[in-house]
């Protein structure tokens, strides 16, 4: 249960930091409405289950082989620190306004989601932002060699949180008032996310020195 928290809490304080997925979502939401944002939504929760699924698969696979599994949860360790540094050191680098319809958002010059429906756009920024992988084979190298039905919960409950609070995000990004306060609390929120990622890396490491 306490290793649930601890991956659960990594995991929505990361969803927390604004990266491609969100200027996606939010320039959907201010350019098509809530209809088209929430496709981008659904679009990129089934990445990010694809992406978990197969972090599962790959991690169960390695556990196999002793050396293997060890080195996996070793460089896991490694980028959630990395990861939990780079949070830290850059907190409130990160200015988070409501994006204009007229400017390019990192995600467009990224991503090519341009004239694509909403759910492609989704499924398109998800799988091919390469953090996510690494992060999500990181958090399935912390958990060891869970039971199968452990990996249904974790999965599912990843990808139900994603969903959630993408669709949230949609909902809401056209209020100012309310991208504002989140701004204000973004430089805390950027480093409560660091140092959790940091301990759950040094933690693994720790695991294995054990």
């Amino acid at each position: 249960m306490q290793t649930f928290i601890w991956v659960a809490g990594a995991h929505f304080l990361a969803l927390l930091s604004p990266g491609p997925d969100f200027f996606l979502i939010a320039k959907s939401a201010l350019a098509s409405g809530h209809r088209r944002a929430f496709q981008v939504c659904l679009g990129v929760a089934l990445a990010n289950g694809a992406l978990i699924a197969a972090a599962f698969t790959g991690f169960t696979w390695a556990a196999q082989t002793p050396w293997i599994a060890t080195l996996i949860q070793g460089c896991g360790g490694g980028y959630l620190l990395y990861m939990g540094i780079q949070c830290w050191r850059y907190a409130g680098a990160t200015t988070l306004t409501a994006p204009s319809t007229e400017t390019k958002s990192p995600s467009e010059a990224s991503t090519p989601h341009q004239g694509t429906p909403g759910l492609m756009a989704g499924l398109l920024s998800g799988l091919l932002n390469p953090k996510n992988a690494l992060f999500y084979i990181s958090l399935a190298a912390a958990l060891g060699s869970p039971s199968l039905w452990q990996q249904w919960g974790y999965g599912l409950w990843m990808f139900s949180i994603v969903l959630i609070w993408d669709c949230a995000m949609a909902l809401v990004i056209g209020h100012p008032r309310i991208i504002r306060q989140l701004g204000q609390r973004l430089t805390l929120i950027e480093r409560l996310c660091g140092a959790m990622l940091a301990i759950l890396g040094l933690g693994m490491w720790t695991a294995l020195m054990i």
